[in-house]
């Protein structure tokens, strides 16, 4: 089959011109949509980032990775976040008995409607929701 030298020449620029487009290389951390705002911290330690609905996730995660690429250990004082940046470190108080405890950011989620912060099993126990499951808190910049 004889392709005509038009219809060669038309791919080719297509070909040439779409390898011309950039993109500004992946760090790992997924774009803001209109769905979910790009991070906002706060500038003062104390202000209120969040608050909503946490949960608390456990063995059936411990030792898989996170998002952040760092092995998941029940036992320590890490949360999941829908958009604060790994590394970050917040406050987060129970809004009905007033325990707190400062968490690190290391994982995505949560991923239920409503709830704005997964809580290591460590730090659910800190705040003491281990057997709800669920509780409304507020989340500080620590």
């Amino acid at each position: 089959m004889r392709l005509r030298p038009a219809l060669i020449l038309t791919l080719a620029t297509v070909l040439w011109l779409g390898g011309c487009a950039t993109r500004a290389p992946w760090d790992g951390e997924p774009e803001p949509s209109e769905s979910s705002p790009a991070p906002s911290l706060p500038s003062e330690a104390g202000e209120e980032i969040d608050r909503g609905l946490a949960s608390w996730y456990g063995e059936k995660f411990h030792g898989r990775r996170t998002a952040s690429g760092e092995t998941f250990n029940t036992n320590e004082l890490t949360a999941a976040h829908k958009t604060l940046p790994f590394g970050t470190r917040v406050r987060v108080r129970h809004a009905t008995t007033g325990k707190e405890v400062t968490v690190r950011i290391n994982d995505r989620g949560p991923f239920t409607k409503g709830r704005v912060i997964d809580l290591s099993r460590a730090a659910a126990a800190a705040i003491g929701m281990l057997q709800t499951g669920v509780a409304p808190v507020l989340v500080f910049r620590d």
